[in-house]
């Protein structure tokens, strides 16, 4: 089973611990700072829109972009509820399109570990390269080596009246990737039963270091790393970080 086809009925559920508007607040400060206080941005791996709802109220006009169909689901039911003006997309990342160009790309809850493959992940840089405005904003966040040695070889698991789960998790140092096999029981109907499914995700460790090259070698100019949605700068105990990169080689004017 692909993942997120289970998970993204309880998604929301299991990821409200999250400071989703914290995170919000951090992003929309750093756009601010860089002149870009509204316009269209773009968010890679949206999910369930969470952030991209958040991001729509702080003024953006946004564009949504997961290859989940599930998660794109639960995306639009918020869009109906809100009334928020978003365009979700249903695309892969590593070969996303867009109409034309957007002011910044935005990309958190470690969407970009998912990316397992050096070129890929250069693919993904180039495309967001492609569609930024002039001395447009690429953010994104990453878990980090750190993150997943921290949870190593480990069995997690939650239970509550409306869903349940039981994580088991890998890491594999040498290789920097990290899986975990989700077990879910999700409730069948009000009749006290529950449907277990399983699904496998799979996901790499990225270094600062491997990203800046990637990113300048995508064309992109590497603004800053920093501890994620803290300020602070980036330690080998970081669990999760934040990367800044601009947009520098197109024309700013018509010509």
């Amino acid at each position: 089973m692909a993942a997120y086809d289970s998970l993204a009925s309880v998604y929301d559920l299991f990821m409200e611990d999250v400071d989703y508007e914290g995170w919000c607040r951090y992003l929309t400060g750093m756009l601010r700072k860089n002149g870009i206080e509204d316009g269209l941005l773009c968010e890679l791996g949206c999910g369930t829109g969470t952030m991209t709802e958040l991001l729509s109220g702080a003024g953006y006009d946004m564009i949504g972009i997961d290859n989940s169909p599930e998660m794109l689901t639960a995306a639009q039911e918020k869009k109906d509820r809100s009334g928020a003006d978003i365009l979700y997309l249903l695309q892969d990342m590593r070969e996303f399109e867009l109409y034309g160009t957007v002011r910044a790309v935005i990309s958190v809850c470690d969407s970009l570990n998912y990316i397992l493959d050096e070129q890929e992940l250069l693919r993904v840089f180039q495309l967001v390269n492609n569609y930024l405005d002039p001395g447009g904003l690429f953010l994104f966040d990453v878990n980090t080596a750190a993150k997943y040695e921290a949870i190593g070889d480990s069995v997690i698991a939650e239970s509550r009246e409306e869903a349940s789960f039981i994580w088991e998790n890998s890491y594999d140092a040498e290789s920097n990737l990290n899986e975990y096999c989700l077990t879910l029981f999700l409730p069948e109907g009000d009749n006290g039963l529950y449907r277990r499914q399983e699904e496998i995700h799979t996901q790499r460790a990225w270094s600062a270091g491997q990203l800046r090259t990637l990113i300048e070698k995508a064309g992109l100019a590497w603004i800053d790393a920093q501890d994620a949605y803290t300020g602070l700068p980036v330690t080998p105990d970081s669990e999760r970080i934040l990367i800044a990169a601009r947009e520098i080689r197109k024309q700013s004017f018509i010509g």
